[in-house]
């Protein structure tokens, strides 16, 4: 599998989910936060395999993993995003190109209103089951594609939906990430 760019805008679960994905599968991520993830105002109950954990702590755990993995964390507000002859252009304190372009900013989805992704009636971007919008190669995730059901459990796996769905178009045929105890030693020695 040759190594795409891929860009994702938000740190928050979908946004890491998605760099993990990513990055664990050899492919070049870039996330772009301001840390402003609404994680810091959480707790965590009700995400499978956390008893109890603080939204912050969470997502200090999660910015660790994907720096094991290898994406890049860039702290920078971006402030457009658009396509380009090659995929897409985003623009923070410099411009950065990207193959594949994850939104991944929560409610707030100025971004994909500006690179002209279809909305639905209710104000929510349009997305299909893998996220993707109706612009080619760009991703959609968690509170921008729901009305109300805002949850992080839901937003990471809206994160690896449109991971595994760059993957696949990467690979040429359905991508599948899925772990042994064996690929523990491999990743974590």
């Amino acid at each position: 599998m040759d190594m795409a760019h891929i860009a994702i805008v938000g740190g928050g679960p979908a946004g890491l989910s998605a760099a993990l994905f990513l990055a664990k599968n050899g492919q070049d991520a870039t996330v772009f936060d301001t840390d402003g993830t609404w994680m810091h105002k959480a707790h965590l109950f009700n995400y499978l395999g956390v008893k109890t954990e603080d939204g912050s702590e969470f997502v200090e755990t999660a910015r660790e993993q994907v720096d094991h993995f290898g994406a890049e964390q860039v702290e920078a507000e971006v402030t457009d995003v658009e396509t380009t002859d090659d995929g897409f252009a985003v623009h923070a304190e410099e411009t950065h190109e990207a193959d594949y372009l994850i939104l991944a900013t929560g409610a707030d989805r100025d971004l994909a209103e500006e690179l002209g992704c279809a909305f639905g009636d209710d104000g929510t971007v349009s997305v299909d089951v893998s996220m993707e919008t109706s612009v080619a190669d760009a991703y959609a995730t968690g509170a921008m594609v729901r009305a109300e059901e805002w949850q992080a459990v839901i937003s990471a796996g809206d994160g690896a939906a449109a991971a595994l769905n760059v993957l696949t178009k990467e690979e040429g045929e359905h991508f599948h990430d899925f772990d042994t105890p064996a690929d523990a030693d491999d990743h974590w020695t």
